[in-house]
């Protein structure tokens, strides 16, 4: 019997410094692919090195991969005039692909999709209620002035799908009673975190690792750091962060921003206005190996977005030992477990910067054993392996039942 063939598409570069929680999980999902699967992802080019539009034999996480790219897009991580999902629907537009698998991590891409004859995968990253809450457009993406076309769109282009996957329980939810026909389809998707990249340091090396920091930024032998990893976009509310800083009562604290966006420059403007630039180092989008040491020697691993689905991210900083103070956004405030991190109520500035000064003030009390508690359901290996049990099955019950018409 052949391999079943798995196509992945998603608007990216899977080599390149691409910041994001969806383009993690798409390479966990090519690094732990059983050898039962070939795997292709479509994608797009960081920048141009080979024929664009031409299926190419490469390797990625140690496996092998049929990567096609269909254009240039440099630094995904900036916002251009046409989005990005824009030109990529519009790259689909017309072509056919045979596989009898396919992974969606974007609706807008499955309008291309509907006449493709595939057991096709459609994963919802974010909490698409808040998502579409129209209520602060000054943090909105487009679809957020416009969520009547948003689910329109929607209910067009469901059906074709076998399963949907939401990393987010509430999503799960909304979609089952969105769609009741389909429903059964519909389920709960533990989002993945990577243990062999995101792990803890023994004590002597969190603070040997730490102190080495120190000496490389000029700081206090005494300073603590706390880590921002993501895009420095409107969802993650990066000027919630530097405001939350400044209101920080705690000497010898330091904050490393890892990651840039649309929002550097008013970041960076924010830093000055505060008088904070000696306590902030923005280190811009550096390799993963890279934030996990940071994940490690850190103290503190804080988001302040303002929707989410599960931040791979915060599960990542659990991973290492270190605990998260959150905003009450996705799906990281049910995962937290006593000492593993805290939940700010509200979104304000004094409000997270009373979480962070907690945990400055008691660090004994979040150990890096619960916040190990708290990631471990999440491991990358068992989540990854579980979808694609799922698949094998459907594929056998799919191939048994051709015999059985011959």
């Amino acid at each position: 019997m052949r391999k079943p063939v798995l196509t992945i598409f998603y608007q990216f570069d899977p080599w390149s410094r691409s910041l994001g929680g969806i383009q993690t999980t798409i390479r966990s999902f090519v690094k732990y692919a059983p050898e039962t699967f070939d795997i292709q992802l479509v994608g797009v080019e960081d920048e141009l090195q080979q024929s664009i539009g031409i299926w190419r034999e490469e390797e990625l996480c140690g496996r092998a991969l049929r990567f096609l790219p269909l254009f240039v897009q440099e630094n995904d991580n900036f916002k251009s005039f046409v989005p990005i999902t824009v030109k990529y629907t519009a790259a689909l537009m017309g072509k056919k692909f045979t596989s009898d698998f396919m992974h969606f991590h974007r609706l807008e891409p499955t309008i291309a999709s509907r006449s493709w004859t595939a057991d096709k995968t459609l994963f919802i990253h974010n909490d698409i209620q808040k998502q579409m809450d129209s209520r602060d457009n000054n943090k909105a993406i487009l679809w957020r002035r416009i969520p009547s076309v948003y689910f329109a769109l929607e209910r067009i282009v469901m059906n074709q799908f076998t399963e949907i996957l939401s990393c987010n329980t509430s999503s799960a939810e909304f979609y089952r009673q969105q769609y009741p026909s389909i429903s059964e389809r519909v389920r709960y998707l533990r989002n993945t975190v990577d243990e062999e990249v995101f792990f803890p340091f023994s004590p002597h090396e969190r603070v040997a690792n730490r102190i080495a920091l120190t000496k490389k930024l000029g700081l206090s032998e005494e300073t603590r750091f706390i880590l921002f990893a993501g895009r420095l976009h409107a969802q993650k509310d990066p000027l919630l962060l530097v405001q939350s800083i400044a209101r920080l009562n705690v000497s010898n604290v330091h904050l490393l921003i890892v990651g840039e966006g649309d929002l550097g420059e008013a970041v960076r403007a924010e830093v000055g206005r505060l008088g904070i630039a000696s306590r902030v180092t923005m280190l811009g989008a550096i390799p993963q190996v890279e934030v996990a040491y940071l994940q490690r020697l850190c103290s503190i691993f804080v988001l302040t977005s303002a929707y989410e689905g599960l931040p791979l991210v915060a599960l990542e900083a659990l991973a290492c030992g270190t605990p998260v103070v959150t905003t009450r956004a996705g799906e990281t405030p049910k995962l937290l477990r006593p000492g593993s991190g805290l939940v700010c109520e509200e979104s304000t500035p004094e409000s997270v910067a009373a979480a962070l000064n907690q945990i400055l003030a008691q660090p004994e009390a979040y150990p890096v054993e619960a916040c190990l508690r708290s990631s471990e359901p999440f491991n990358a290996q068992s989540v990854v392996h579980e979808v694609y049990s799922h698949m094998m099955q459907r594929w056998e019950s799919r191939i048994s039942s051709r015999y059985s018409h011959v």
